[in-house]
């Protein structure tokens, strides 16, 4: 198999929580501009139209599924949406996440529960159900949790997100145990570990701190546009089929400097 077979995904079919705008939608593009169909889960139906008018210009096929992930009940029809659209699911990316800041001395218990439930709960409910009812009986499945730098070091002392740091090392918790788990069926769990890229989520602390950012970061600049596609590409592709239990960091080296 040569190269460019090995990232070939035609025929399979992706499904990317959160994947409207921002990150998701970059991963989203990559994975159809290398032949998948793709599923969209996200809250807005506005968005998620916007998406898919986007995805569907570059002629990739899209579906779309409006819907919190954090009313974990909703997850197992959101799955058979997708099963009953394209039979099965090939790539999981869980990409969906949210934050909140504040002290950790004042952190309110319902911005705790918010945060666990999106970040970590339904994406292992999620998780589960695809893996027993499309991955482990075909013996197959690449799945993708999208993690951040925040999972491995704290912060500057602006950044008062200690749920979303917790969140986020756990999901590379998550990532190295489910791995290890399900490799028996032939299933890669690997995760990424995003630097600062500008969405909505980083919007106001980039306002605050873009520059300082930058400046700490050896290659001079924020993630862009591209940035993630060639990282999602690799680990959903049969040419990460011998790497499992995996993050790969992409923030322009600031986690070294």
């Amino acid at each position: 198999m040569d190269v460019k077979q090995l990232f070939d995904l035609s025929g399979k079919a992706a499904l990317i929580t959160g994947g409207s705008r921002g990150l998701g939608l970059q991963m989203a593009e990559a994975l159809g501009e290398l032949g998948a169909k793709v599923a969209l889960i996200a809250r807005k139906q506005g968005e998620l139209d916007e998406a898919a008018k986007h995805l569907g210009e570059k002629g990739i096929q899209v579906l779309t599924i409006a819907g919190d992930l954090s009313h974990f009940e909703g997850i197992p029809k959101m799955v058979d949406v997708v099963l009953g659209k394209f039979g099965g699911i090939d790539i999981l990316v869980n990409n969906a996440g949210t934050t909140w800041g504040a002290p950790a001395e004042s952190y309110p218990a319902e911005a705790w529960k918010k945060v666990m439930d999106l970040n970590i709960n339904a994406m292992f409910f999620l998780t589960q159900d695809v893996g027993r009812r499309s991955m482990i009986p075909k013996r197959s499945g690449k799945i993708i949790n999208v993690a951040s730098v925040a999972g491995l070091h704290a912060g500057p002392p602006e950044m008062t997100t200690i749920a979303y740091n917790t969140s986020k090392a756990a999901a590379i918790s998550f990532t190295r145990a489910l791995a290890a788990e399900w490799g028996q069926y032939n299933i890669n769990v690997n995760a990424i570990c995003p630097g600062f890229f500008p969405s909505k989520m980083t919007r106001g602390l980039l306002e605050k701190m873009e520059d300082k950012i930058v400046a700490a970061t050896p290659l001079r600049r924020l993630g862009g546009p591209e940035d993630l596609k060639g990282t999602i590409a690799l680990l959903a592709s049969e040419a990460s089929r011998h790497i499992t239990g995996q993050y790969i960091v992409v923030d322009g080296g600031s986690s070294i400097a």
